[in-house]
């Protein structure tokens, strides 16, 4: 089981006060938001399913499925979701110099701007693994980009992680202004297919509202 919580503790956001873990609000809406896409496997199950509520969630895509996949990317901005910058080779910051780690961001960029002719791609970063060095996040918000972290990881990549308890780690912590992780990837289809449905009916119900992150 994962040793990390599902819903990151107020200490480590006030730890790193320049990065966005959640959207403060008093209204009842819910961040969606996907890592790892485009797939063809995976992405357009879930572009179904979040049209089904009417939901819009923001995409964080790697640059080489993107360079893959670019007629889902466009099916992505028709559907009026938001879409982000989540590195060319999902990195782990950790590991990369700082210089290798902002010229992946800035392929990336380029692939989405190319791609779509559009100012959607906006200026959102998510960082593989949140796992990203000061220096690094440093160079990312002088560029100007808003890097976007979680309030709330459904842990639906994990194997040892059952889909029920994947619904539970959202349903059971997620409330107003919440940033949830899901995959739109092969290795968490189980648990996201599972949970993505239950998650969507459980909030509508609630009289929440699904958005996508814009800045």
């Amino acid at each position: 089981m994962p040793l990390i919580p599902a819903k990151v503790p107020i200490v480590v956001k006030k730890m790193f006060p320049n990065y966005i873990w959640d959207i403060p609000t008093s209204e009842k809406t819910i961040y969606l938001t996907f890592d790892d896409g485009p797939t063809p496997e995976i992405t357009p199950w879930t572009l179904e399913a979040l049209k089904k509520h009417e939901a819009k969630a923001t995409f964080f895509c790697i640059g080489n499925n993107i360079e893959e996949h670019p007629n889902i990317l466009q099916d992505i901005l028709k559907d009026g979701h938001a879409i982000g910058n989540h590195t060319f080779n999902h990195v782990k910051g950790w590991n990369t110099k700082t210089s290798d780690y902002i010229a992946e961001v800035i392929k990336t960029q380029g692939i989405m701007d190319s791609k779509i002719h559009t100012t959607k791609s906006a200026n959102l970063f998510r960082p593989p693994y949140g796992r990203i060095k000061p220096s690094q996040g440093k160079k990312l918000l002088a560029l100007h980009y808003k890097i976007i972290m979680w309030d709330i990881l459904s842990f639906d990549w994990e194997q040892s992680v059952s889909p029920e308890a994947c619904l539970n780690n959202v349903v059971s912590q997620a409330t107003n202004g919440s940033i949830i992780v899901f995959h739109d990837s092969v290795k968490a289809s189980r648990n996201m297919q599972y949970a993505l449905p239950k998650v969507l009916e459980y909030y509508s119900k609630k009289g929440f509202s699904f958005k996508a992150l814009a800045f």
